[in-house]
């Protein structure tokens, strides 16, 4: 799975609040959005073969967040 880069958490934090952030902490955050972005892609992919779908749509993403919520694990 791809990994997500800690400068990219580095920039999101500096521009949404405007605060640096430490590799440890970027690379701790870029760690749960990984574990979130792959339950996610599971349910989705689930979605869409329950579909006789061979492609991930964003309706999948958005029926993981009406069905689950993004603050649930």
């Amino acid at each position: 799975m791809a990994t997500i880069p800690k400068q990219a958490i580095k920039k999101m934090v500096m521009r949404s609040f405007g605060l640096k952030i430490t590799d440890d902490a970027a690379a701790a955050i870029a760690a749960v959005l990984e574990k979130k972005a792959k339950k996610i892609s599971l349910f989705a992919v689930k979605n869409a073969k329950k579909d006789k779908r061979n492609k991930v749509m964003k309706k999948d993403i958005e029926d993981y967040v009406m069905k689950i919520g993004l603050d649930e694990d």
